[in-house]
């Protein structure tokens, strides 16, 4: 079993820097500009990555959900930005805190995939393409059980929604 595990483990790896696109939840991309799209199927987010200090993060477009104010922000010329508009929610780290961080955990999407050195969990490289996040139809209201950090487009209103941990927080250009 734990073989079969690591193979599995191995194969998904091979794939995911194999490819220079990614679907996850569905078969394939819908279009060649886009890098990593997700299924619009399912009424749920994507999770960005807890960070509890940032100071060693440098990587302009970074977007993260920082713990020490319950934030969504991203970073751009050595600034990170705010992209919640409420300081109420909350972030449970208990199951993460007795963890150690693996600092080689490390996917990349593009083209530069096995030769890239930027640092991050997951890394999208290539120059011409983008992400597209889950669109989907209110997601305050049909994402039952949202968790801090979730981001969705908003097929409805036509922006992005952001989950603190307490209260949903739109953006619409």
């Amino acid at each position: 079993m734990k073989k079969r595990t690591i193979t599995l483990i191995a194969a998904l790896f091979t794939i995911v820097l194999a490819k220079s696109q990614v679907a996850i939840g569905k078969q394939s991309v819908s279009n060649s500009s886009v890098s990593l799209e997700f299924s619009n199927t399912e009424n749920r987010g994507m999770i960005l990555p807890y960070v509890e200090d940032k100071s060693g993060i440098t990587e302009n477009g970074t977007i993260i959900f920082d713990t020490t104010d319950n934030k969504v922000k991203y970073l751009k010329d050595n600034n990170w930005f705010d992209l919640s508009v409420d300081t109420t929610g909350t972030v449970d780290l208990s199951i993460q805190t007795p963890k150690t961080e693996n600092t080689n955990a490390k996917t990349v999407i593009g083209n530069d995939g096995a030769t890239n050195t930027t640092n991050g969990i997951l890394v999208l490289s290539d120059v011409d393409k983008a992400m597209i996040l889950p669109k989907l139809a209110s997601p305050h209201l049909n994402i039952i059980n949202p968790s801090p950090g979730m981001m969705a487009y908003d097929t409805v209103a036509h922006q992005l929604a952001i989950f603190n941990g307490t209260v949903w927080s739109f953006w619409k250009p």
